[in-house]
């Protein structure tokens, strides 16, 4: 075998390993909320009520309501992104878990992106629950489909990314709760614009306007995928 065959069976053994790595550590944060029921019984009932209350504050003004719908959508989203994080990490803190990912060997790109694609499926599912809410609630049309799930995805993907790796950095403080959203707004921000921009061209019923904006969302997201992989394993050490 020559060793460039070889460097690339290792090259494609290590990739296995970080997807396999990440996979446990997805279904380990899964099967920890399926049993807690923190998402069910708290972060979806909270992101309703915040839905409920933007109605309620702008509900003489019915025009203005459906035109923000998509920012206020992702304002809701960020705020429960907040709360799943944390609890995240709270759940690890209290049984010494975070020691346990330390010395289990698993690589750290692949425990970064487990819990972030764990995070991901909870807020795609909140995302679910919370269209349906926008379009009881603000009487809004979900017009421009493929625009709305490109940008679902890519912005979801970028929260959980930024907040697991800003997560991990508050996590070994006293202060997590409320460090945790000083650090991960301003970053998050770029995200939250873009997002709300291409919902809101994709409601309107001008996607053309809305693609520039998922571009630039694709960018963060690549950005902070990237930073937590590198990152994650001296920001787990630290922690």
């Amino acid at each position: 075998m020559t060793p460039s065959a070889s460097a690339k069976r290792g090259l494609a053994r290590g990739r296995r390993s970080v997807f396999r790595d990440a996979w446990l550590v997805a279904a380990k944060d899964l099967r920890v909320e399926a049993r807690s029921r923190v998402g069910m019984n708290q972060v979806v009932p909270f992101a309703l009520l915040v839905l409920v209350l933007f109605a309620f504050a702008l509900d003489s003004e019915r025009e203005v309501l459906r035109r923000a719908a998509g920012g206020l959508f992702w304002m809701t989203v960020l705020f429960a992104a907040l709360l799943t994080i944390q609890r995240s990490f709270v759940a690890e803190a209290s049984d010494g878990a975070r020691d346990g990912l330390r010395l289990s060997g698993l690589d750290a790109a692949g425990i970064f992106m487990g819990k972030a694609a764990a995070v991901v499926i909870q807020l795609m599912a909140l995302e679910v629950v919370l269209a349906a809410g926008i379009v009881v609630l603000y009487d809004v049309a979900l017009a421009g489909p493929l625009l709305l799930v490109s940008t679902a995805l890519l912005a979801t993907a970028g929260l959980s990314a930024a907040g697991i790796a800003y997560g991990m950095v508050a996590a070994g403080l006293r202060v997590r709760d409320t460090l945790l959203p000083l650090l991960v707004l301003p970053v998050l921000a770029p995200v939250l614009l873009a997002a709300a921009r291409a919902s809101d061209a994709a409601l309107a019923g001008t996607p053309a306007v809305g693609w520039p904006w998922v571009r630039l969302l694709a960018v963060f997201t690549t950005v902070y995928v990237a930073f937590g992989v590198l990152a994650f394993g001296a920001l787990l050490e630290e922690a």
